[in-house]
């Protein structure tokens, strides 16, 4: 085969995702854009005024896309998981869940602004709660900030065959939100999946497509792999499904 070829066929393989996600973010933006009232005649002034933002290459105020690995490290993790079942970094640690958090995450799950992120959702009973975190295919731990929970971080689905799981995370305490805390419990239980349990992927599913959501995932090293359009019913209403995923490789790479 030529080689100029295969050159040209692997630059194709690469671009693919990110394409995948430009026209996931165009969508959202869309869709965005006509939740707002702009009518659809108006959706092309919108794209010139893109344009006009684009040709400005030399405003100062743009901000270069970057990863957490200028302020995580792998390094900075306080790792007592072999005696204490404990991963600490800063302020912020993660533990196994304890059968008195149940309460305290029941009437998270409850709140609407809560449940609506998550497909599928979790269980809203303490009960249903139990049941669930004792699946053998699940494992979740308590997020603390200064020993007070204020959320909860996991596995949802553990596949040992194929080495790798979901990851599905919640600071469910809003006080505590913007603080940097699920950025940290994050990275712990990344150090837990790919260090402490060897695992080769983590991926998350999530149902909202914004740009903002994108770039924070993309920051510690995960990709766009799919998106599943139309895949969930929430509240009577259709949604798209984003699968992102991360291997141990990069990670190491980007946080060692």
């Amino acid at each position: 085969m030529d080689e100029r070829y295969q050159l040209d066929e692997q630059s194709q393989v690469t671009r693919h995702p990110h394409e995948q996600m430009l026209k996931l973010v165009a969508k959202g933006f869309y869709q965005e854009l006509i939740k707002y009232g702009v009518e659809e005649p108006e959706i092309l002034t919108v794209a010139g005024h893109l344009l006009d933002n684009v040709a400005l290459k030399s405003n100062p105020n743009r901000i270069p896309l970057e990863t957490y690995s200028q302020i995580l490290a792998i390094k900075d993790v306080r790792d007592d998981w072999e005696q204490g079942q404990r991963l600490e970094m800063e302020e912020i640690a993660i533990a196994p869940l304890a059968k008195q958090d149940l309460a305290q995450l029941t009437a998270w799950m409850k709140q609407p602004e809560i449940r609506k992120y998550f497909y599928p959702q979790f269980p809203d009973t303490e009960a249903g709660l139990e049941e669930y975190f004792e699946s053998p295919d699940r494992a979740f731990f308590r997020i603390t900030c200064q020993s007070n929970i204020v959320g909860i971080i996991g596995a949802h689905h553990i596949d040992t065959d194929s080495g790798k799981l979901e990851m599905r995370k919640l600071v469910g305490d809003p006080s505590m939100r913007g603080k940097g805390i699920g950025k940290r419990a994050t990275f712990l239980f990344l150090y837990y999946a790919f260090i402490v349990r060897e695992f080769e992927k983590v991926y998350m599913h999530s149902l909202d497509i914004n740009i903002r959501n994108l770039n924070l995932n993309g920051k510690f090293g995960f990709y766009l792999e799919g998106v599943f359009f139309e895949d969930a019913t929430i509240d009577g209403a259709r949604h798209d499904l984003v699968r992102m995923a991360l291997t141990r490789s990069v990670w190491q790479e980007l946080f060692q």
